[in-house]
């Protein structure tokens, strides 16, 4: 790993702690019990995908929950519903980028969506008291901002042109193997990072 110059990293699973099936039981509880078949992180409804890629707003979104569902739900129940995977940041695993500023270049690679957004950085402030999670890196894309989302090459190639970066001196790190598979295949050097893996035991 001599050569790498940049690491971008993955949101959910690397940096932050997600449960999915905390959003998939809360969704039930409303009496939404399909969920998990029109989501994942594998495989995403439209409705899903569009909001990730910033197509559609919040309203849209809540809109759109309820229409699929047939349950009548408030804009606040289901957008605590969908905000419950969300769980702790990575303390050593930040920690560990702070002392390691100096050595790389840091970027943020998220597939995520406006209303998640608002609520990691809210968890981020609470948990660690800084001001901005965006602060640890040179630039951070979200995919609801640039409208691309993960596996597709394109935003990858977007990052890399964006951020004037070499693939071959670049680090991906993201838990879900599609993704790294789409990485490695625009040439950028990759770590699939495993579950009970932390960024800070990879020896880098």
């Amino acid at each position: 790993m001599s050569t790498i110059k940049n690491i971008v990293f993955d949101l959910g699973g690397v940096l932050l702690d997600i449960d999915l099936t905390k959003t998939e039981a809360a969704f039930d509880k409303l009496g939404i019990k399909d969920f998990k078949n029109n989501y994942s992180l594998n495989k995403a409804d439209k409705l899903f995908d569009n909001l990730e890629t910033g197509k559609i707003t919040d309203a849209d979104f809540y809109n759109g929950i309820r229409s699929i569902s047939s349950v009548s739900l408030t804009d606040e129940a289901i957008r605590n519903a969908w905000n419950a995977l969300l769980l702790n940041f990575r303390v050593g695993s930040l920690q560990w980028m702070e002392q390691n500023a100096h050595r790389f270049n840091f970027y943020l690679l998220s597939n995520t969506n406006h209303i998640h957004h608002v609520c990691f950085s809210e968890h981020f402030k609470k948990q660690t008291g800084k001001a901005n999670f965006d602060d640890y890196f040179t630039k951070a894309y979200y995919s609801h901002h640039v409208g691309l989302r993960k596996p597709d090459a394109s935003i990858f190639e977007f990052v890399l042109s964006d951020a004037g970066i070499a693939a071959n001196e670049t680090l991906f790190i993201d838990d879900l193997l599609k993704n790294i598979e789409a990485a490695a295949a625009v040439g950028i050097k990759t770590h699939h990072l495993k579950a009970g893996e932390r960024v800070e035991d990879l020896g880098l």
